[in-house]
């Protein structure tokens, strides 16, 4: 028996509602599994907690999220309560960074049952290999003056090692899928960053000679996302394309509230976090109509992340079947609650015994 130490911060809004939902399912998938069980620990840590405490995790709690083998997070942030920028930077942003969780990753599917937006959507299946760690994400920068001759900078990071590590890992993923890698870049307006992003890809892609790759300026890639995302396979991206990217491939799904996200930490090192996309939904908490879909496919990443493929694999298939069955939330135009939507999916895994 495979005992796995999982640290669960459902966080704010939906998240109190999502998270139970999926430890349930996966509580479930480790039964049928027969050989992994979950000891979950759960964490209040929150913009509630901020309140209390002045701070969204407690001084110790990266130590203390270092002595488990991967984290289960909901939903961050309450901006009626906390501004964003302290509740991101305060807990979520701050276990990637110190936790050294360098690659995001997030996948974008057309998923049986679930009708995109797009009028065509083919059949696509694609995955987003955002870098983690730095990029346009730093605090790196600052504000002079006052008034008319206020002046802001907010600087962009890039390193060879951190780059070429996302890049690297993307290739990889690639191998496993259909050997194509398309680049995002903006090296014909941002001078400095994305020229060197650039050469790292050139320089990578030629160890990987199996794999066709591409380089697309962030607006036409943007564009190709929505227009003919079944063309695509592994895109690599920095921390802010990435961001922006994978929003747009969680609309052409169908809903935000399905996508999920893994935070890797690839030398496993330290624990990997598995959130979903979506945020805090303050506006439908506590109606029992959150959509547990994301993440419960959030679920599926860390089983396959730990090995399990398998049972990853029959969990998104329990997630479709749910669909085709017509048990949605209203955010994908059907009327079952988060609990109907969660007992759906618990009933085909356990059908399957």
């Amino acid at each position: 028996m495979e005992k796995y130490a999982i640290a669960a911060i459902p966080g704010d809004g939906i998240g109190n509602e999502v998270v139970p939902a999926a430890m349930r399912i996966l509580d479930v998938v480790a039964e049928i599994h027969g050989g992994i069980q979950w000891e979950w620990t759960s964490f209040p840590w929150s913009c509630q907690y901020y309140l209390q405490h002045d701070m969204m995790m407690p001084s110790e709690g990266i130590d203390i999220l270092r002595s488990f083998d991967q984290i289960f997070l909901g939903a961050v942030g309450m901006p009626n309560l906390v501004p964003d920028h302290i509740s991101l930077w305060g807990l979520l942003i701050r276990i990637r960074r110190e936790l050294e969780q360098s690659i995001n990753l997030r996948p974008a599917r057309l998923l049986k049952g679930l009708r995109s937006p797009l009028l065509h959507p083919a059949d696509f299946d694609l995955v987003v290999i955002r870098e983690n760690s730095e990029g346009e994400y730093t605090e790196i920068g600052g504000r002079m003056k006052k008034g008319e001759d206020e002046i802001v900078v907010q600087n962009a990071v890039f390193t060879r090692k951190a780059t070429e590590r996302a890049m690297r890992y993307a290739f990889e993923q690639a191998k496993k899928r259909r050997n194509q890698v398309t680049s995002a870049t903006k090296s014909n307006g941002i001078s400095h960053s994305m020229p060197f992003w650039d050469e790292v890809f050139r320089e990578v892609s030629t160890d990987y000679p199996q794999v066709t790759t591409s380089s697309q300026h962030i607006d036409a890639l943007t564009a190709f996302l929505i227009t003919r995302p079944h063309d695509l396979d592994v895109i690599v991206a920095s921390n802010l394309f990435g961001d922006i990217l994978t929003d747009v491939g969680a609309a052409i799904m169908g809903s935000i509230g399905i996508a999920p996200a893994a935070n890797l930490n690839v030398d496993r090192k330290y624990p990997s976090m598995f959130e979903p996309v979506h945020g805090s939904a303050p506006d439908i908490a506590g109606q029992g109509i959150a959509n547990p879909l994301g993440q419960i496919w959030t679920g599926k990443l860390m089983l396959d992340f730990l090995g399990y493929e398998e049972m990853g694999t029959l969990l998104l298939e329990a997630i479709e079947f749910t669909l085709q069955s017509g048990i949605k939330t209203p955010d994908l135009h059907g009327k079952a609650t988060t609990e109907e939507v969660t007992t759906a999916i618990i009933e085909y895994l356990q059908k399957t015994r």
